[in-house]
């Protein structure tokens, strides 16, 4: 966590230092940027970090409000509403723009209508994690534990349609078990719990539940990306320990309002996959496990699509109960 707090500190700052306009047009004056969860967290961090490079590279100032609340609602409502004149920018993630339309019967937003996107930020993988005292030392381990106890098991993740708790729901729908979910407000509450031996495992994001691990109060069982990864070269994936085709990608990108004009969007989304490029970002992402994302505009579009197919299906496959 302290690698996060000192990551943290250096957006805030890096977010308060004046930066003038590179020209005459966009942007002319700071752009707010609405992130629908807490400060602090991994989205909050991970976005001003990638904030941070793109001031430099489009001489922009962005202003960062948090503003959590009813599975990212309150937040992206409040993106839908703005003005669309370039100057309120949003952030949007696997929860917000994926899993919530199939997980709610009402959204107070449309992530189709109502937001014009710009790009994916950044890839982050979830990790499953159990207490450092658990008598669990693998997947196959936990598995047939839970199977031992239908009912009796319980993980936890940051709230309600988050990619920890769709990942969790993934993991019981694949195995075949019966466990209790346990929402939190935010990974750090439930880990405090895990380590605490209250609930039995979690899937967590991995910049959060990494240091963690290194320190030994919990342990770390696969990690949820389809290959493994670089950060973690000896951890295995869900998909080799047992559950083939197993996996789920926290990733989070930046959202315009419906109605931007497409000369402030194009400017944005190019001025994205420049600085996502670029070796300086790579690093800074990789030291909070975080990859950069892919593609254009068009292509985050299409990847949204696919992603809110996918966990629609899985949340009518798995009877997972909707949410008012």
């Amino acid at each position: 966590m302290r690698r996060l707090l000192s990551f943290l500190l250096f957006s805030f700052a890096a977010s308060a230092a004046p930066v003038h306009a590179a020209d005459t047009g966009w942007p002319a004056k700071p752009v707010t940027v609405i992130v629908a969860s807490a400060a602090g967290g991994s989205a909050d961090v991970l976005t001003r970090l990638v904030l941070n490079h793109l001031a430099i590279a489009t001489g922009a100032n962005f202003v960062v409000e948090n503003r959590p609340g009813a599975a990212g609602g309150i937040g992206m409502a409040q993106i839908a509403r703005a003005k669309p004149d370039g100057y309120t920018l949003g952030y949007g993630n696997i929860n917000t723009m994926a899993v919530n339309p199939a997980l709610f019967n009402k959204l107070p937003y449309d992530p189709v209508k109502d937001f014009t996107v710009v790009g994916r930020m950044f890839n982050v993988y979830n990790l499953l994690v159990v207490g450092a005292d658990s008598p669990v030392k693998s997947v196959a381990d936990l598995i047939a534990l839970a199977k031992s106890k239908p009912g009796g098991l319980s993980y936890g993740a940051a709230g309600i349609g988050s990619s920890g708790h769709m990942g969790g729901e993934l993991f019981k729908h694949m195995a075949g078990i019966d466990t209790m979910f346990v929402p939190y407000n935010g990974d750090p509450a439930s880990l405090a719990d895990l380590a605490g031996g209250r609930i039995d495992y979690s899937f967590t994001n991995a910049s959060v539940a990494w240091p963690l691990v290194q320190g030994g109060k919990l342990r770390a069982l696969a990690i949820t990306s389809a290959q493994r990864v670089p950060f973690f070269p000896d951890l295995p994936t869900l998909a080799e320990s047992g559950l083939p085709g197993y996996e789920n990608v926290s990733w989070g990108g930046l959202v315009f309002p419906k109605g931007t004009p497409d000369a402030i969007v194009d400017k944005l989304s190019g001025a994205l996959q420049k600085v996502l490029a670029s070796d300086a970002l790579r690093a800074d992402l990789g030291k909070l496990s975080a990859r950069p994302g892919e593609g254009d505009r068009t292509d985050f579009a299409r990847y949204i699509a696919a992603e809110q197919k996918k966990w629609a299906d899985l949340i009518d496959t798995a009877h997972i109960e909707k949410q008012n």
